[in-house]
């Protein structure tokens, strides 16, 4: 057999459950139907996939995260606003469905995540995969029976009242605390302080958590030190790992493909699926993130003897997802045009706040990874600032608080 070597340069890792793109046997990649046209928006599964590949080019090319390491579990995001679209009607709700790419048939979508759901929970003596949703609700705000009970019979979610107007801080612990026990305390404080205030009437989480073997494990006595490089003029020392195995592997004139399996005994086949570049640009990897080139891919590879030599590598990630959901397209939910009415029957509710964390690491004996995805619904009914009668006005200094004119109109148009 040709050994092949795989080591150092970039990286595109794309974990096929971690990252919810796929769950390996059950789950086609490819997303398009005999007749040649698109089935994302038909599939949970394949709206998925293209949702996870729309939002990885979002925050590739984000300022803010363009020179770093991405991590995030897409299936998680999905689930918590795939439960915020059960609320949600009109401009509102095609915005989130459009973004998600998720079924506009009724029962495909509610039928798809409940499926996918008992399919990740189902459990296993070999690996441990597992996700969990969850309803938050002011304890004195209405909602529809009929939305909690849809969230609790499809996606799970049973609903849990909590004190948000008298006990804000406190309810965000209960909720953090949630996270923390599905995550296995791998996701802490997923909801930051200021997110949940008196205002808040709802908060949709979601969780996942993933610890599984390599069918083909590393030796840590084989494990060295070297040289990572970052860009063609920089290099990092780090942990390498070495195995010489059979791994269903293929190439193409610009990139090299690897699917390294995850022991799974009779249950349901995970594997990480790893993109390498065959130069130091990343351009060849992120080219592949398309449903018909993956799914090429993947029908190419071929077990054969390869020599692995792979970084060992821990990431802890943190997205705040609001600003990146809008310029995806979803931009309405986030004002106080939203219609969450399907949720209490008013149109007084928005999404305040979209918050993510994930977490990985990679070893000789495996991977473990987890995430969480929180939604925050605020407003109640949106604050009105009338200044109709007479009041008083201070223009301050706000680094120190230095008052520097302060006034009282009791008429504006006398003297």
């Amino acid at each position: 057999m040709k050994r092949l070597l795989i080591s150092g340069i970039s990286i595109l890792v794309l974990a096929l459950i971690l990252a919810g793109l796929a769950v390996c046997g059950t789950v086609p990649l490819n997303t398009t139907s005999v007749s040649g046209e698109s089935v994302a928006d038909d599939n949970v599964a394949a709206g998925n996939n293209q949702f996870a590949f729309d939002l990885y080019r979002r925050l590739a090319t984000d300022p803010a995260h363009a020179e770093g390491n991405l991590f995030f579990s897409p299936y998680s995001i999905a689930s918590a606003l795939a439960i915020t679209y059960e609320g949600a009607r009109g401009t509102t709700a095609d915005e989130i469905r459009a973004v998600l790419h998720l079924p506009t048939n009724e029962t495909l979508r509610r039928e798809g995540f409940a499926d996918l759901n008992a399919a990740l929970n189902s459990g296993s003596g070999n690996y441990t995969l597992r996700t969990a949703n969850a309803l938050w609700a002011e304890e004195t705000h209405s909602f529809l029976p009929e939305y909690i009970e849809t969230a609790a019979r499809w996606y799970g979610a049973k609903a849990t009242g909590l004190d948000f107007i008298n006990n804000p801080g406190g309810s965000r612990e209960t909720i953090n605390r949630w996270v923390e026990e599905k995550t296995e305390d791998r996701i802490r404080d997923l909801l930051p302080p200021g997110s949940i205030g008196p205002l808040t009437r709802l908060v949709i989480t979601n969780a996942i958590y993933f610890k599984g073997t390599w069918v083909e494990q590393f030796d840590p006595a084989e494990t060295t030190e070297e040289a990572f490089r970052v860009s063609p003029n920089e290099t990092v020392t780090v942990p390498m790992m070495h195995r010489n195995a059979v791994y269903p592997y293929t190439e193409t004139g610009t990139l090299q493909v690897l699917e390294m399996p995850y022991a799974h005994g009779n249950e349901t086949e995970l594997a990480m699926l790893v993109l390498l570049p065959k130069d130091d640009n990343l351009t060849a990897a992120e080219e592949a993130l398309d449903t018909e080139r993956l799914a090429r891919l993947r029908e190419s590879l071929v077990s054969q003897n390869v020599r692995v030599s792979f970084p060992k590598f821990t990431l802890e990630t943190e997205y705040s997802l609001p600003p990146t959901l809008a310029a995806m397209g979803m931009s309405t939910a986030f004002t106080d045009g939203a219609d969450l009415s399907g949720m209490d029957g008013t149109r007084d509710l928005f999404i305040t706040g979209i918050f993510h964390k994930a977490f990985v690491e990679v070893n000789e004996e495996g991977t473990e990874a987890a995430a969480a995805t929180g939604v925050v619904a605020g407003g109640g009914v949106t604050p009105r600032f009338q200044a109709d009668h007479p009041f008083i006005f201070l223009v301050i200094e706000k680094d120190h608080g230095t008052i520097l004119f302060m006034g009282r109109v009791v008429n504006p148009e006398g003297p």
